[in-house]
């Protein structure tokens, strides 16, 4: 079953336990809020599912949009948030212009492509943002690049060091990393990226 498959069978499910900032940790939410005060308009969401945090950043005033591909989530997205702009889209292609975004928040969207994979929405989150936009990833923590079989479909941990070598690779500057551990969670981190000028 592929990703996209495996969240269409259980999007209502996800909405519900996942699907509202009442769910978000709290230094998640300090930390995507601080992130958001850094960035020029607009904003894209790109892996938003069931729509929350691109609401909640246009109720921060973010000039956001959110994508998805996931029909249901998109369908979800658009009845619970009306005045919100929620597109169907992949973050292996984004349909969208070169240096069109100042910010894009990645948040654990790109948790299920593999390590041979996630250099692909990584490229293109260089493309769409100006130079000097931000990045906000989230991601699974762990000690090494592995998969783990997540509620939904199968996930990838990784520790910092290799993702920070991506990303560089990508054509980003690291400016903050965030990891949270906590008893009976999985770890996760965040890391913050600076998208660098062509001529760097």
């Amino acid at each position: 079953m592929t990703t996209t498959a495996a969240y269409t069978a259980r999007a209502v499910e996800y909405a519900e336990v996942l699907g509202s900032m009442a769910a978000v940790h709290p230094s998640d939410r300090d930390l995507v809020e601080w992130w958001a005060r850094q960035v020029s308009d607009p904003v894209l969401d790109a892996g938003c599912g069931p729509g929350h945090w691109t609401a909640h950043l246009a109720s921060l005033g973010v000039e956001v949009r959110g994508i998805d591909l996931v029909p249901a989530f998109v369908d979800h997205a658009r009845r619970r948030f009306p005045g919100v702009r929620f597109d169907q889209g992949s973050i292996d292609d984004l349909d969208e212009p070169d240096a069109s975004y100042g910010g894009v928040l990645s948040w654990f969207s790109t948790i299920h492509h593999a390590p041979e994979t996630i250099g692909a929405p990584l490229a293109e989150f260089r493309r769409v943002l100006r130079p000097g936009g931000l990045l906000a990833l989230g991601f699974f923590s762990g000690p090494a690049v592995e998969p783990f079989e997540h509620a939904v479909t199968r996930a990838y941990r990784w520790p910092v060091a290799p993702l920070r070598a991506l990303l560089d690779a990508a054509g980003f500057d690291v400016i903050e990393v965030h990891v949270r551990e906590e008893p009976g969670a999985r770890p996760v981190g965040a890391i913050i990226a600076e998208r660098r000028g062509d001529g760097c």
